[in-house]
């Protein structure tokens, strides 16, 4: 069963719930509705009724259950993402474990454990709406390793790596290393604002949602190779 709602009001982040627990869901709910740029204009409780309601809603972000009948969320997320499709934010009882790693690699933005703080949460979903990826550098790291492990020596050729200029391919190799701005500002002796741009800029020409899609595409095309 799914519940769609929809709102014409200002300029604001439209979100939808995805969580086959009905109790998760209206939790989430009161804490998004309290805040003035946050809307939940859908829920869910499954893959195949969450394709439904961002199909009618069209939200800005989804925050999608990893574990669900009928379709789980890494299978939706692969399938709702893209060009013009919404950031998925994966909620998860657990920390980085296999579903979440390859919720990941298809196209999520990052994820969150279900008993994040509500101030948390609501810092994330704006953190993802503007664009970044919601995975501190540790984490990067760590889901650097996990596709280390299980990608050794698999390479896919990226022509659009080639549209990136030096500096743009130095930025991208220092993000591959699980590198925040600051130490990317740092280690290439730029400002931690022109980091910024140039990453802005290899999420553009490699045509990419964000940064964890960039490293998996740094790996994927053997810019970067495992132990580097």
């Amino acid at each position: 069963m799914s519940d769609s709602i929809d709102h014409d009001r200002g300029p604001h982040i439209r979100i939808v719930l995805v969580d086959d627990q009905e109790l998760v869901r209206t939790g989430f709910r009161m804490i998004l509705q309290t805040e003035p740029d946050l809307e939940v204009v859908g829920e869910a409780a499954d893959g195949i009724d969450a394709m439904q309601v961002i199909a009618e809603t069209q939200p800005d972000v989804v925050l999608m259950d990893v574990r669900m009948p009928r379709q789980d969320g890494v299978e939706t997320t692969a399938l709702v993402t893209g060009a013009d499709g919404p950031k998925v934010i994966i909620l998860t009882t657990f920390d980085l474990d296999e579903y979440v790693f390859s919720a990941l690699l298809g196209g999520a933005s990052g994820f969150l454990l279900k008993d994040t703080p509500a101030e948390d949460l609501v810092d994330a979903i704006r953190v993802v709406a503007s664009g970044d990826a919601l995975l501190a550098p540790s984490v990067t790291r760590r889901l650097i390793e996990e596709f280390q492990s299980g990608n050794a020596g698999s390479v896919t050729p990226m022509p659009e790596m080639a549209e990136l200029t030096d500096r743009e391919t130095e930025v991208l190799i220092e993000m591959a290393k699980g590198c925040s701005n600051a130490e990317i500002g740092a280690s290439l002796y730029v400002s931690e604002t022109t980091v910024k741009t140039h990453v802005g800029r290899v999420l553009m020409k490699l045509g990419v949602r964000d940064r964890v899609q960039a490293v998996v595409a740094a790996y994927n095309s053997g810019l970067v190779r495992p132990g580097s």
